[in-house]
């Protein structure tokens, strides 16, 4: 059996424990809490003894192979909880995997806890065996579109509320922007508007007061930011990534796979295909789906081919390489601050009016300055 959301594992849960489940999912909160789920209605069922298994680089297999064939030590009944960080348990693992699910033990319940499982995984024997022997569930991300939604779900959850209509949904969007990436921040959050304010409606200045910025940025989202044509979140996600030390490189090669995507997708798109078998041999999935449409319409393929090739000017100035393509006079690119080239690369799919009409400086600057003042101005 396969769940894919919390509530579904609730409803599944009050009809019964089955005897073996795995919690799989890349969101430390989310998981954490279906774990604390199952394990709190395994205490509700009499499973009292609890044994913890962390699986590590020589990992003894016989441990819970051994468990799940002797008796308890007082007839309890016992919670096997096996933690598989890496998702990977290996030939012995596997193996030891089928044999605990095909275990008929009435007073044991497994429970694992894994990363979400690869292509490759999926199709082992050892995933089907869990499938086949108890439920798998799959925690989903919270995706950014979404995140405004779960915070209002939260907040009823502890009987608070945003205002209503239009003032509430800016409040709520607000706060997504300042913890986006960072779903245990985020739900800290939540807790603490609930210790500073009582039950009821949250005014704005409330929720401004209370919530510092805690967002992580991550630097596959970025891509997502510039296909939408969000200019001020793309500003602000280069502002936080740049805060937090990343790597200017490895943001130009997340952006100009995107740029490529694009670049086959609008090939594609002109010679009369569809867009969805384009998408799919472009290995754009999610919430790329459904933004890569509307950019490829929006951006010409001249526009395009000027972006790939600032890419490549870009590349080679980070890399150290600042010598002219061939036939090129010297200083064709001038040295630019790379924060700025990046933020420039962007704006051409993401705004490609305003960065064809205006400098890069000026643009950069104010949409910087204006997610820089804001960011501070939530700091204090």
């Amino acid at each position: 059996m396969w769940i894919d959301n919390a509530d579904a594992l609730a409803g599944h849960l009050s009809r019964g424990l089955a005897r073996c489940y795995a919690v799989c999912g890349n969101e430390p909160l989310l998981v954490q809490e279906a774990l604390d789920q199952i394990r709190r209605h395994a205490r509700a069922q009499s499973y009292t003894e609890r044994a913890i298994f962390t699986v590590e680089r020589g990992f003894d297999w016989s441990m819970p192979l051994g468990l799940s064939c002797s008796p308890a030590l007082f007839g309890e009944r016992r919670l096997l909880d096996l933690r598989i960080p890496n998702g990977q348990p290996g030939k012995a693992g596997a193996a030891a995997l089928q044999s605990l699910c095909a275990a008929d033990s009435p007073d044991l319940l497994i429970l694992i806890t894994l990363p979400r499982p690869d292509a490759a995984a999926q199709k082992s024997a050892w995933y089907h065996a869990l499938l086949n022997a108890g439920v798998v569930v799959c925690i989903e991300r919270v995706e950014r579109a979404h995140l405004p939604n779960w915070l209002k779900q939260r907040l009823e959850a502890q009987n608070q509320r945003a205002p209503a209509g239009e003032e509430g949904a800016r409040a709520l969007q607000w706060l997504a922007e300042r913890v986006e990436g960072n779903l245990l921040a985020a739900h800290q959050e939540i807790q603490k508007l609930g210790l500073l304010y009582p039950p009821g409606e949250l005014s704005v200045e409330q929720i401004q007061t209370a919530v510092l910025d805690v967002a992580r940025y991550d630097v596959f989202k970025l891509g997502e930011a510039m296909l939408s044509g969000d200019v001020a979140r793309l500003a602000r996600m280069l502002d936080g990534l740049r805060g937090e030390g990343a790597a200017p490189v490895f943001i130009l090669w997340a952006l100009a796979e995107e740029l490529r995507a694009l670049w086959r997708i609008k090939q594609g798109l002109a010679a009369g295909r569809p867009l969805t078998a384009l998408t799919r041999e472009a290995r754009v999935w999610g919430a790329r789906e459904k933004l890569i449409g509307p950019a490829a319409q929006r951006v010409s393929m001249a526009a395009l081919h000027a972006a790939l090739t600032f890419a490549a000017r870009l590349d080679r100035q980070l890399k150290g390489l600042p010598q002219p393509f061939r036939g090129e006079p010297r200083g064709a690119m001038p040295q630019m601050d790379p924060w700025r080239g990046l933020f420039e690369l962007a704006m051409r799919i993401s705004a490609p009016e305003k960065s064809m009409k205006n400098t890069n400086e000026r643009i950069f600057q104010r949409d910087c300055s204006s997610a820089s003042a804001s960011l501070r101005s939530a700091r204090r």
